[in-house]
């Protein structure tokens, strides 16, 4: 009898669980959507250079197997061509559009020029 308890009270709990997991989130925003393909296009770029890096030390490696190969009288096969290493470079973020809000309030006709801002001092 106290198995059969426990056994309900457990399905009772992990169907409570599965209901609220079920729940449906709200779409997100377009500034969540534009981190999400910013941190994928750092992704993509980190994969490149992770690529660029191994297909370095292969080179490396294969180089070294050839010189002493070659020092200790081995036989070897001609290496296999293969497309170079393409270096990706440093990342560079792409460019955003920019805000309509962020049009400057000088822009309406009559309306007097935006003293500048003075800088914070230092505490």
């Amino acid at each position: 009898m106290k198995k059969t308890c426990i056994s309900l009270a457990t399905l009772l709990l992990a169907s409570l669980f599965s209901v609220s997991a079920m729940a449906k989130l709200p779409a997100p925003s377009d500034e969540a959507k534009a981190k999400a393909a910013e941190a994928a296009a750092k992704t993509a770029h980190g994969n490149k250079v992770a690529d660029y890096q191994l297909c370095k030390s292969r080179e490396k490696v294969a180089a070294h197997y050839y010189k002493t190969a070659k020092a200790t009288g081995k036989p070897t096969t001609p290496p296999v061509a293969t497309p170079a290493c393409a270096d990706p470079g440093a990342y560079v973020a792409a460019p955003t559009a920019p805000a309509v809000a962020a049009a400057p309030a000088a822009a309406k006709p009559g309306a007097a020029p935006a003293a500048p801002a003075a800088p914070a001092k230092k505490s």
